[in-house]
């Protein structure tokens, strides 16, 4: 990229960012570009479609989240590995406005790709899911806990304490609503 191509970019992503902070996945493009200071064309040089651009605002986030799994992978406690990248997800998902969203549109979309933040969670999380699978209800598949866990995120963003309240949610659901002992255990 030309040295102006690259400071047009750089500042349509810091300004993505902050307005994806704000008003989450569905940030209005021509607000971006407004205050960007750029024309609605050069968003869309840079980020063809809102999937480019939310991909391209939550890259770093979704490159940590995948880095968190494949430090786990080959731990003693398999259940556990998985369960600290399950909750590490869940966090993020509900405390960054606009990548649950993103996920719920990653896992609809028609076509992924390698860059789909679906995608790259599925291919980091998959081998914690396979070493994990003797912890597991047999047929869960990676593709359901990021389901789980976009349901959730989606259904805390507007609780006052959003990672708190999807950490809880998800724990009840990895507990069980009717445990197959039949006890109902307290906190």
């Amino acid at each position: 990229m030309r040295a102006d191509a690259q400071r047009n970019y750089a500042r349509l992503l810091a300004v993505a960012e902050e307005e994806i902070a704000l008003n989450g996945a569905d940030a209005s493009l021509e607000q971006i570009a407004r205050i960007a200071g750029v024309g609605s064309g050069t968003v869309r040089r840079h980020f063809p479609t809102r999937h480019a651009l939310l991909a391209a605002v939550f890259r770093d986030r979704v490159e940590n989240l995948c880095a968190h799994a494949r430090d786990r992978v080959g731990r003693a406690d398999t259940r556990a590995a998985l369960l600290e990248w399950l909750n590490a997800v869940t966090t993020s998902a509900a405390t960054i406005r606009g990548l649950a969203m993103a996920l719920n549109r990653d896992r609809t979309a028609d076509v992924e790709h390698e860059h789909c933040a679906t995608t790259q969670l599925t291919e980091a999380g998959e081998p914690l899911v396979r070493q994990a699978a003797g912890d597991l209800t047999p047929g869960v598949t990676v593709t359901d806990l990021l389901a789980l866990i976009t349901g959730i995120a989606l259904a805390t963003e507007d609780h006052p304490d959003p990672a708190a309240e999807a950490n809880r949610l998800l724990g009840l659901a990895i507990t069980g609503l009717s445990p197959a002992d039949g006890r109902v255990r307290r906190p």
